[in-house]
């Protein structure tokens, strides 16, 4: 969680690498609206937890352009879920139930669902380094361990609590030792 302005400095420098693009400076005005929505994600998230008085119009700012910009992108993201070195690889429906736990360098791709169900309060532990593909959906109170890659349009409802498999199905089941080192770019 990001707490003062060096934190945020980390997230940001940290969800740019994963993204790929360290070779730029800032986003260009056509084409990186990802990284734009990384950035305001980020600004929202620090604008929220670090409290001062001159705070408050630069919260209600960036909220608003988040808000914008999640919609159009069909982001469903709550601030506060995701650790640091985030990369969403497409635009297009992506939900995040606010009860999730998303650790370090996180590649999500579109058509995800991360929720919980059936009233639950609780949702998805999910540890570092993990790949969710395309269409996949993680449903209850489940732990997904660290290194771990989830096949596209898989039905994760149970734990998978070890590390660096690869998981896939429905419902989803350990389907290889390979994990997801290979999706995964982190410092």
């Amino acid at each position: 969680m990001i707490q003062n302005k060096e934190d945020l400095r980390e997230y940001l420098e940290c969800d740019k690498y994963a993204l790929g693009l360290t070779n730029q400076k800032h986003p260009r005005i056509f084409g990186d609206e990802i990284w734009k929505f990384e950035i305001l994600l980020r600004k929202y998230e620090y604008y929220t937890n670090v409290h001062s008085f001159f705070n408050g119009l630069f919260l209600f700012y960036y909220k608003f352009r988040f808000h914008q910009l999640a919609l159009k992108l069909g982001f469903s993201i709550p601030i506060n879920v995701f650790g640091k070195g985030l990369s969403i690889a497409h635009y297009g429906s992506i939900v995040v139930n606010s009860n999730c736990k998303i650790g370090d360098y996180c590649r999500i791709q579109e058509n995800v669902t991360i929720g919980s169900t059936n009233g639950e309060w609780e949702a998805a532990t999910i540890g570092n380094n993990v790949f969710i593909a395309s269409g996949a959906r993680l449903i209850g109170n489940i732990n997904i361990g660290n290194n771990i890659a989830i096949g596209a349009n898989a039905v994760v409802v149970h734990s998978f609590n070890e590390d660096g498999i690869t998981i896939a199905g429905i419902p989803a089941k350990k389907i290889s030792e390979n994990g997801s080192n290979k999706f995964i770019r982190r410092k």
